[in-house]
């Protein structure tokens, strides 16, 4: 099982980056999706969640910014974040999860500068 999550870097407060994470030796399209974000020091915290059926979540605090997508056929889970704030800023993990079975990538940093 891999999880590969890209995207992540050095980005100005305003900017508006895509993380991808794209999966393999699993059934991607029978697994909900969700990623997560971690600061130095603090829990790890479900940024957004996308279930098998598209229905979607997300911490309020990125509620209108951002935005979590699925693309079976690839195998990917996506999220679009606008409007990143400097409190954005932390590591960012895909999760895939069912019933009995929890995988994690290794994670993105995102740096959000002001």
């Amino acid at each position: 099982v891999q999880l590969q999550a890209s995207g992540g870097g050095l980005v100005q407060a305003g900017e508006s980056p895509r993380l991808s994470c794209a999966t393999s030796g699993f059934m991607f399209s029978r697994y909900d999706m969700a990623w997560y974000r971690q600061v130095d020091g603090k829990q790890r915290e479900l940024v957004a969640s996308i279930s098998r059926g598209g229905s979607t979540n997300y911490l309020d605090s990125v509620k209108g910014r951002f935005t979590i997508s699925r693309d079976n056929a690839k195998n990917t889970v996506y999220v679009q974040m606008n409007n990143l704030k400097p409190g954005d800023t932390a590591v960012y993990y895909c999760n895939a999860y069912r019933s009995g079975f929890d995988y994690w990538g290794q994670g993105t940093l995102v740096t959000v500068s002001s």
